[in-house]
């Protein structure tokens, strides 16, 4: 008869293994982890299939599985999937945060404005996004630390509302994320609900577009399927990634959040490369649709132009950017404080930092000789260990296990 452990003991266990806060045994670690499976018995299932499919294909020395989506890296890491995996199985985390590709320059700038009187209103993971730095401060944090004008709204309606009950003064939102955030913002342009005072810097990236480029310009980063993020799809729709398979022959899945979604995603993946039948799949159907949510990519049109951008630790992504229309200017930080979008450069590296490396899957947080050193969640120096979706922060705080049998 096995013995019952509650899940947050086995969580708490297994994270301070990982982090070393404590010893404890490795064998007690797995035995409790494989618990959390063997009350699943679908979920042991899904992962004995995943092992005799893996067997099967020869075709790679190593089948490598990309997530775009920092929720998925989370469910993946903190679950143990990645520990569940046969030997010639790796799961990879690709550029899925949007706080982790936001370039430095965008910082800097509000730095300054900060201290010229203009209020920062950030999302809280931005706040402590480092810069290249500005007279020595080199986060929002820091600016507003020294008496810089910074405050964190949880949304961009918070923003709207601490505008409007301070008329006299004058704010910037720092627009940041992925196509999931973008219509928050272009709904209340379009129905001018936005008070004067209150501007956006449009630091947004379209997902689709990357993927594409890492395909194509990244070629010492091998793709043998992709985990397509489920937030992102609920608005573009899950034929926005139809072109993975269709051009270049890559198994897709768009996946939920729950082990079992990913799991699930995994298998159809390995079941295509081992059938050759490759196609993509919409493993969220609860949530996604195929033309995803029309209204919001109707507004999202309407305000925003799409244009070539800077991905941090990437580069210039085509098409990969949206910035304000004409018709919204008035409300564009660019326009009205004469803020630059990046159009060279990576973004903003910083020295001994591994973040460029990891975003693309060429490395993973371990290989980072910052990494829980110099780089720890509590003082985040690379972008990757600054937001709870950031592979580096994802992984000091939930470790990861090689493998273990099932």
């Amino acid at each position: 008869m096995p013995v019952e452990f509650h899940l947050g003991e086995l969580i708490y266990l297994y994270i301070a293994f990982q982090c070393q806060e404590m010893t404890v045994h490795r064998d007690v670690v797995i035995a409790r982890l494989k618990l959390l499976y063997e009350r699943n018995p679908l979920a042991r299932r899904i992962c004995l299939v995943i092992k005799d499919l893996a067997r099967r294909i020869d075709k790679f020395k190593v089948i490598k599985i990309m997530d775009f989506c920092g929720t998925h890296e989370w469910t993946i890491t903190h679950y143990g999937i990645r520990s569940l995996m046969p030997d010639n199985v790796e799961l990879v985390a690709g550029p899925g945060c949007p706080i982790c590709i936001t370039p430095a320059e965008y910082v800097d700038q509000l730095i300054k404005l900060s201290f010229e009187g203009i209020h920062v209103l950030t999302y809280g993971d931005a706040y402590r996004l480092r810069g290249m730095g500005v007279s020595g401060v080199y986060s929002l944090e820091e600016a507003r630390a020294i008496g810089g004008k910074v405050s964190v709204v949880y949304s961009f309606l918070d923003a709207i509302r601490v505008a409007k009950e301070n008329p006299s003064e004058n704010y910037v939102f720092f627009g940041v994320g992925f196509e999931t955030t973008m219509p928050s913002v272009a709904s209340p342009l379009i129905r001018n609900a936005v008070p004067k005072n209150l501007t956006i810097l449009p630091a947004y990236r379209l997902t689709p577009p990357i993927v594409k480029y890492l395909i194509e310009n990244v070629p010492d980063v091998e793709i043998h399927g992709i985990i397509a993020p489920g937030h992102v799809s609920s608005v573009i729709g899950s034929l926005a990634w139809k072109f993975i398979p269709d051009d270049y022959g890559i198994p897709t899945v768009v996946a939920g959040f729950e082990p079992l979604d990913v799991l699930i995603a995994i298998m159809i993946i390995i079941q295509q490369l081992c059938r050759g039948n490759i196609k993509l799949v919409n493993e969220y159907i609860r949530v996604v649709k195929p033309e995803g949510n029309v209204a919001a990519k109707r507004a999202m049109m309407e305000v925003f132009d799409v244009v070539d951008a800077v991905w941090r630790g990437i580069g210039l992504v085509p098409n990969s950017g949206a910035v304000l229309k004409d018709k919204f200017r008035d409300h564009d930080a660019c326009h009205v404080y004469g803020l630059k979008h990046p159009r060279i450069g990576r973004g903003g590296e910083l020295i001994g930092c591994k973040c460029s490396e990891i975003v693309l899957g060429k490395a993973k947080p371990t290989d980072c000789p910052l990494f829980m050193k110099k780089c720890t969640p509590q003082r985040p120096y690379g972008p990757c260990m600054v937001s709870i979706e950031g592979t580096c922060r994802i992984w000091a705080e939930h470790g990861g296990l090689r493998r273990i049998e099932v």
